[in-house]
């Protein structure tokens, strides 16, 4: 589990396709020493288990569905990502709960600049739908991020990204196109599955009282 709270930018060292998928190298910089064999990373908003070391570089091995429903498939050498090692119960949760199951990829429609401060749209995948709220909460990348807006068809939703944010994560360096890594608050659907559950309980006994 994390908080969406990225601690570091890492940089992936070397990609090597394998029969599960493909075995990446990142070097994680100054949070080496809080990974160890084992442990796990959040990587763009995917948790990643170390599984080799050696220095501040570790090796992840991403499996075939991780590829498929993340922006892993995407990955160069070279490119930049965002770091976060598992929380502590000592931890500060400076962010919400983030398990590192991501939900699905979009894409950056729109990038306002304010000054410094960046509004960004990101479009809206039609099964996220039900699990976004303004003011709530949305991982982007491992990035725990507040809803600033939805638009009214629901098919967009906007984050406020402040200064410090958009200079200490690979947000700086995305732009209109851009995919990046979703992951709803798992409270909305822990809600949902109570409700879709007391639903069918509520059926049921309506049923009997019925003479069914």
């Amino acid at each position: 589990m994390f908080t969406g709270i990225v601690k570091e930018i890492g940089t992936i060292l070397n990609i090597q396709p394998n029969e599960e998928g493909k075995l990446i190298t990142i070097d994680l910089k100054s949070l080496a020493d809080k990974a160890n064999i084992d442990d796990s990373v959040c990587v763009n908003g995917v948790c990643q288990t170390v599984i080799e070391k050696t220095g501040t570089q570790v090796k992840f091995q991403a499996v075939g569905v991780t590829l498929e429903k993340t922006n892993f498939s995407d990955f160069q050498i070279g490119d930049k990502v965002n770091l976060e090692t598992s929380l502590t119960a000592s931890d500060q949760l400076g962010g919400h709960f983030v398990m590192g199951h991501v939900n699905g990829v979009s894409e950056i429609s729109e990038v306002v600049s304010n000054g410094d401060n960046y509004y960004t749209w990101i479009n809206l995948p039609e099964e996220m739908k039900p699990y976004l709220v303004q003011e709530g909460s949305i991982s982007v990348d491992g990035v725990s991020l507040t809803i600033a807006e939805v638009n009214p068809e629901y098919s967009k939703f906007a984050v406020s990204l402040i200064p410090h944010t958009w200079e200490n994560t690979v947000f700086h360096s995305k732009k209109v196109g851009s995919k990046v890594n979703l992951e709803v608050d798992i409270l909305a659907k822990y809600i949902e599955n109570l409700l879709k559950h007391r639903s069918k309980s509520i059926s049921l006994e309506s049923l009997k009282e019925a003479g069914f």
